[in-house]
């Protein structure tokens, strides 16, 4: 587990202890490293959890790959909740996935 990891990982536990966030790990899509937070039912993303994202390098999904939402990081509802994705971009690229047939 490289330094960076470790530091999202750790990340990922803290946001795990505020109210309004059920859940939040680390994922990957295709060559990039998400943090992924699920917000609970009748909760918003804490205002002030992006802009701390931001400083460590992690920036809505939306805004990273240039899709034309109105919420940067805005993936979709999760029962009553929401699910938000965060690109870490100071690794973006250098994660491979591979398809094995």
């Amino acid at each position: 587990m490289t330094d960076r990891e470790l530091e999202l990982r750790e990340l990922a536990g803290r946001i795990r202890e505020r109210d309004a966030v059920a859940d939040a790990w680390l994922a990957k899509s295709f060559t990039d490293r998400l943090l992924v937070v699920d917000v609970r039912a009748e909760a918003t993303l804490p205002t002030d959890l992006r802009g701390d994202l931001a400083d460590r390098d992690l920036l809505g999904a939306n805004e990273v790959y240039g899709n034309t939402a109105d919420d940067p990081s805005f993936a979709g509802d999760v029962g009553d909740g929401e699910r938000h994705q965060f690109v870490d971009v100071r690794t973006r690229g250098d994660h491979r996935s591979y398809v094995c047939e």
